[in-house]
């Protein structure tokens, strides 16, 4: 059994160049075919996904309303984080605009649910390239990755969606300007908080393999902690809007993944001593 484990690994390690194209586009192909798959499921209740999903945040009985509205009553006994009113008017410029927003909402939520099967055949691909030893210490990848990136997708919705959609709603220059937002740009400002706060989330993941191929250190880290945490500011400062409370619930999430990416690198640092 273990001379069969040996041979595997000496014919996986000696497969050519254009051997792993070939086996990337296989991965790449079975990967899009879930994707399409769900694109198509998702298309067939665009309609629910629309109304339930992407117009949720701009209701003021969303979720994450209600919840600010009695924590307001809750500790402040007033309806002061109340959201009473989204000023916004949607509409559509586009003679096919509804039609091929369809297909775009569809793709993007077929991309969100097939994900943990694109990390699958992620794994699937880079696997031959890893020993025994190592298969089994990375056999959680799809798992984690899987968790952490729909921890991010969550997060971008019922975080910084609402947050963000309730501040440029009652942010004005003047009163004579009405706020008339086109569909494609609700869906495509929505798309780069949620799906960017969800790779965003793979940070200690990123960290891990940093750290397995030898570009990163847990001293390094440390030493320029205070670096990264001004970096991690920035970035939040880009992706959410210009306010200073979505800043900073952008970053606490973020540094705290920064630190879990310290701790997880020590744990690999650990075993190629052990090893």
């Amino acid at each position: 059994m273990a001379l069969d484990q040996e041979i595997d690994e000496i014919k996986d390690k000696e497969m050519s160049f254009f051997d792993h194209i070939d086996a990337l586009r296989k991965h790449l192909i079975r990967g899009l075919f879930f994707v399409l798959g769900f694109t198509i499921l998702a298309f067939a209740y665009v309609r629910e996904i629309f109304h339930n999903v992407v117009l949720g945040p701009l209701q003021t009985d969303f979720f994450t309303y209600r919840m600010l509205c009695n924590f307001s009553r809750k500790f402040y006994h007033s309806d002061e984080f109340c959201v009473s009113n989204l000023d916004y008017v949607l509409q559509n410029t586009q003679m096919a605009g509804q039609f091929m927003l369809s297909f775009r909402l569809s793709f993007l939520v077929g991309m969100i649910l097939a994900m943990p099967f694109i990390l699958w055949q992620v794994w699937l691909f880079i696997k031959p390239a890893l020993s025994m030893k190592e298969r089994k210490k990375t056999r959680g990848f799809v798992f984690y990755t899987s968790v952490l990136f729909g921890l991010g997708i969550l997060f971008g919705y019922y975080v910084l969606c609402p947050i963000s959609i309730n501040f440029f709603a009652h942010y004005s220059l003047s009163d004579l300007i009405k706020n008339e937002i086109n569909m494609q740009n609700i869906i495509s400002f929505m798309t780069l908080l949620v799906m960017g706060t969800g790779l965003i989330f793979e940070l200690p993941v990123l960290m891990y393999f940093l750290a397995k191929i030898g570009l990163i250190s847990s001293a390094f880290l440390i030493k320029y902690r205070k670096y990264a945490f001004v970096i991690i500011l920035i970035l939040a400062a880009i992706i959410t809007p210009p306010d200073i409370v979505s800043q900073i619930i952008l970053t606490i999430p973020l540094y705290s993944l920064f630190e879990l990416g310290i701790v997880i690198i020590k744990r690999v640092e650990k075993q190629k001593i052990i090893s």
